[in-house]
């Protein structure tokens, strides 16, 4: 597999792991649970790539 492809599924993973379940779940602590899961991996991604 190339790089690219995996980067791909592994972005595909997370959308539809934390991004789908933070806003389409039915249970508040569904929500909530993912919501801070995203904004966990954003916050690990932000620094990452910021000087």
């Amino acid at each position: 597999m190339t790089v690219e492809l995996m980067l791909f599924l592994l972005a595909l993973l997370v959308f539809a792991g934390v991004v789908l379940p933070a806003v389409w779940s039915r249970h508040g602590y569904r929500r909530t649970a993912a919501r801070r899961t995203l904004v966990l991996l954003l916050r690990a991604v932000r620094g990452r790539f910021t000087p």
